[in-house]
């Protein structure tokens, strides 16, 4: 039936098994948490999230032809088949 899910080890030192996770931990690293300065765990919550929705929503991405990831999720989302009601 359905594909099995299981945890995948990524060996030490070996970060591109793993790229796409890679390299959004490395963007998240440089641009938010290496320029921030967190008094409180409440207000580290509130910048990453902050910069999360930047990063999603408004910052275009070079691998996904300059679209947001937003962008690029509404572009390929499958229409939903709706069937036309008659009266």
């Amino acid at each position: 039936m359905g594909g099995a899910i299981g945890t995948a080890l990524i060996d030490p030192g070996k970060p591109w098994q793993n790229a796409n996770d890679e390299s959004f931990n490395g963007k998240l690293r440089d641009e938010c948490l290496s320029v921030e300065w967190f008094r409180s765990r409440a207000e580290a919550k509130v910048v990453i999230e902050t910069w999360r929705l930047h990063f999603n929503a408004v910052r275009p991405h070079s691998s996904l032809k300059t679209f947001t990831s937003l962008e690029f999720k509404q572009q390929h989302q499958p229409v939903p088949n709706r069937a036309v009601l008659q009266e």
